[in-house]
């Protein structure tokens, strides 16, 4: 592939590590105020050395680069799927309708973080002529591949903006977000809320805590024995939501091993063990949280380990925000704010685009509609919002 200059050249890789992490890291996260964890090389990289995603998972790793002169100029994360698991931006029913019409959806090429619906860069370019051609290297690869679609998912405003002049589809989701307003404290946030809302936090705090030992674990203090409890949440939890965890032990070995500074586990235990946990990412201004589990059901643990203990640590920390994951409008009641997401889709067939596309329109009205509606719930007193 290439955009037209002699010495511009795309391609494909079929491995993160064919590029070398400084070369990719330097385009993903240039900047530690913003770095991502999920579109680092050691996350990437973790994810194919323990084949938790691989063409027999359906996620085969296609990463899309852009080299001038052999200089790497642009990147892309990017898989040829086969199905629409693992990804949280739902089309199941987009292939559905293919198939009826007598079209095939899948292969597709997908550009994201796998199994993690947050928001973050996807189009890794220093310039904006340069993230001009991944959008237009990704419509290529698509066609040349003979797939029928290429995304996008939980894109920036940034990539939105590149992706739609690219003739990119856009859609509209919604997530739950903490954002932290200078506090130095959490009764500093708690005293933003109405009276009847702080007093349910505190409620929910203090019993949530009873008999239980609450601790939050960075880099070396995860030892091997809070991996082996996590991972028992871990699967517990994976196998109730998605039949079979997308994630192999090997995966939190590996990131463990490259990226542990940037983990945070807040655990729960009982006389000294483990039975709740909630395993975090710290990134250069948020929070990410990613995983929960509990061998014990607990009222309001769920509450406390993965949206107040969050908030705690973003305060001590000075981070921006908190993104406790994808869904859970309970998530409001806590503070956290209705935020619009955003994908990008671009569809081969002509008719078939035309119909997404009436259809993208109807939702992001319908979705757009429903995030200021919920704005209305949120637990501020009327007066700080």
């Amino acid at each position: 592939m290439a955009d037209g200059a002699d010495k511009i050249v795309g391609r494909t890789l079929s491995s993160i590590d064919e590029i070398g992490a400084v070369q990719w890291n330097a385009l993903a996260n240039p900047s530690p105020e913003t770095y991502n964890p999920f579109v680092s090389h050691e996350f990437l990289s973790a994810l194919e050395a323990s084949k938790s995603v691989s063409a027999e998972t359906g996620w085969a790793p296609m990463h899309l680069v852009v080299e001038d002169a052999g200089e790497l100029i642009g990147a892309a994360p990017l898989y040829a799927k086969g199905h629409s698991q693992g990804e949280y931006v739902f089309d199941h029913h987009w292939a559905d309708a293919l198939h009826r019409a007598g079209g095939r959806y899948y292969p597709k090429l997908l550009s994201a973080a796998p199994f993690t619906p947050v928001p973050g860069p996807r189009l890794l370019a220093k310039t904006a002529e340069t993230k001009a051609t991944l959008a237009g290297l990704l419509r290529e690869a698509a066609a040349q591949l003979g797939m029928s679609s290429a995304h996008a998912n939980f894109i920036t405003e940034k990539d939105k903006a590149i992706l739609d002049a690219a003739g990119f589809l856009t859609r509209m989701g919604e997530q739950y977000h903490w954002f932290n307003r200078g506090y130095e404290r959490f009764e500093d946030f708690l005293g933003e809320l109405a009276s009847r809302k702080r007093k349910q936090v505190r409620r929910e705090r203090r019993e949530a805590s009873e008999n239980l030992t609450i601790k939050q674990l960075t880099g070396p203090e995860i030892t091997e024995r809070y991996w082996d409890a996590f991972w028992l949440f871990y699967q517990d939890t994976g196998a109730r939501k998605w039949g079979h965890p997308y994630l192999t032990r090997t995966f939190f070995r590996r990131v463990a091993e490259s990226m542990g500074e940037r983990i945070l586990f807040i655990v729960a235990e009982h006389n000294g063990e483990p039975v709740a946990g909630a395993l975090n990412f710290i990134g250069g201004d948020a929070l990410y949280g990613r995983y929960w589990g509990c061998t014990e059901d607990i009222p309001f643990l769920h509450f406390e380990l993965c949206y107040h203990q969050a908030v705690d640590f973003a305060i001590e920390r000075k981070l921006s925000r908190v993104e406790a994951g994808a869904q859970g409008q309970h998530k409001i009641a806590r503070g956290y704010e209705p935020v619009p997401t955003w994908s990008a889709h671009w569809i081969e067939n002509e008719s078939f685009r035309d119909a997404i596309a009436r259809y993208l329109a109807a939702e992001r009205e319908q979705t757009g509609m429903e995030i200021e509606a919920l704005k209305d719930y949120t637990p501020f007193r009327k007066t700080q919002q």
